[in-house]
């Protein structure tokens, strides 16, 4: 199954919650203030954030009055023209040597997303290793070890309670002396203590930026779809403790607040670069905006 039906699939909810009264409001073909109205109600109940719903529907108005357009099916595409401009066009790319490093909070599936990563890196022809920096959450490395035996990667891991800048400088190690093109480091997800979570995420950045000084950086934080606005507080907070370049949005198929997609780039303005649909290891996609759009309107 292509990337296309997966995301089709994995937003059947969120299609149900909006996709069928879009449909009817646009039907109708009076766009007068009882349409952008109705309309603002319809988004707000896919969790698409109150501040990205107004722009869409000020930019919206604003082009369909500019163009004196009545027709509905072409009313329906300067929607999905608005939203695609919120989302852009943007994906990961891997210039070797690559070190990743994954947050998230405990919950969302950060330790599966990381296996899930790796397999899709495999199947690009990269070579990874994994660093299992979570030594504080009991079992963590061992959950992983299924993940990376899953993908067929290599895994470094210490003890539970262990430095994980520890860690990850033998990760580091092991992947410059066989050369290795990505490291995927997994670390803590708690936020109760936010303090101790930003000192060891800049732990780790200083011995990635001393040990790999031109390898390319990214910062990827996991988030749980089904949390839909709550989301977007992890992300503020995460952000504060390390530079986020993207997003992974997991469990997108068990939720109708697939619309928090458009809130995170907004509000945001991070690209999301993944997203899960199954449980399966080839569940995670890579995202496109035209597929994600098409899936829920």
């Amino acid at each position: 199954m292509g990337f296309f039906q997966k995301i089709i699939d994995g937003l059947k909810k969120t299609k149900q919650r909006i996709g069928f009264k879009l449909n009817e409001l646009f039907k109708r073909g009076i766009f007068n203030d009882d349409f952008y109205d109705e309309l603002e109600f319809i988004l707000l109940s896919a969790d698409i954030g109150e501040d990205t719903t107004i722009d869409i529907i000020e930019t919206l108005r604003e082009r369909m009055t500019e163009d004196n357009i009545s027709d509905p099916k072409k009313a329906n595409e300067y929607l999905k023209e608005v939203m695609l401009e919120i989302l852009g066009d943007e994906h990961l790319e891997l210039n070797p040597p690559t070190v990743i490093t994954v947050v998230g909070v405990n919950g969302v599936g950060k330790t599966t997303t990381i296996g899930k990563l790796a397999n899709i890196f495999i199947k690009k022809g990269k070579s990874v290793v994994v660093a299992a920096a979570d030594t504080f959450r009991a079992a963590a490395s061992e959950q992983l070890e299924v993940w990376a035996d899953r993908a067929k990667v290599r895994i470094i891991k210490h003890e539970e309670g262990s430095d994980p800048a520890a860690v990850v400088f033998d990760a580091l190690s092991s992947a410059k002396s066989r050369k290795t093109d990505v490291v995927l480091v997994d670390t803590a997800g708690r936020l109760h203590n936010k303090k101790n979570l930003m000192e060891e995420l800049k732990k780790i950045n200083r011995v990635v930026e001393r040990e790999c000084p031109n390898a390319q950086r990214i910062n990827l934080i996991v988030l749980d779809a089904t949390t839909g606005q709550n989301a977007l507080s992890q992300v503020d907070v995460f952000n504060e403790a390390i530079d986020l370049d993207g997003i992974v949005l997991t469990k997108l198929d068990g939720t109708a607040k697939g619309g928090v997609v458009l809130a995170i780039k907004h509000d945001m303005d991070i690209p999301v670069y993944f997203v899960g649909v199954g449980e399966g290891i080839d569940d995670l996609m890579e995202f496109d905006a035209e597929s994600y759009i098409e899936g829920i309107i």
